[in-house]
């Protein structure tokens, strides 16, 4: 069963850049890459570092402090020194809104 779950204006993202959302109080990360919208656990699964403040490369996003890396698609990492995936949510964007599947 889905629960979809209106987090963010379309408008707010940008490509190549994250952005914050807590809804339900969880902390995740918004990203723009290709006209496509990913979401992710903002919290990096190495440091206490916020992954919407990283660097987006390809469907890469970088730690800010430690320069590990995740893909935006799968959450799995792709460059140490992370080794623990980060939970991806799925995303659907409707009339100009994002939607995250919560459950």
């Amino acid at each position: 069963m889905n629960n979809w779950t209106d987090v963010a204006a379309e408008a707010d993202l940008f490509e190549g850049a994250g952005i914050p959302v807590a809804p339900g109080g969880r902390n995740i990360a918004l990203f723009s890459v290709d006209g496509e919208v990913f979401a992710t656990d903002n919290l990096c699964t190495h440091g206490n570092a916020s992954l919407c403040d990283g660097f987006i490369e390809g469907h890469e996003i970088e730690c800010p402090f430690h320069q590990g890396r995740f893909d935006l698609r799968t959450g799995a990492p792709t460059c140490a020194p992370v080794t623990e995936a980060i939970k991806v949510w799925p995303v659907k964007v409707e009339g100009g809104r994002v939607f995250l599947d919560l459950a």
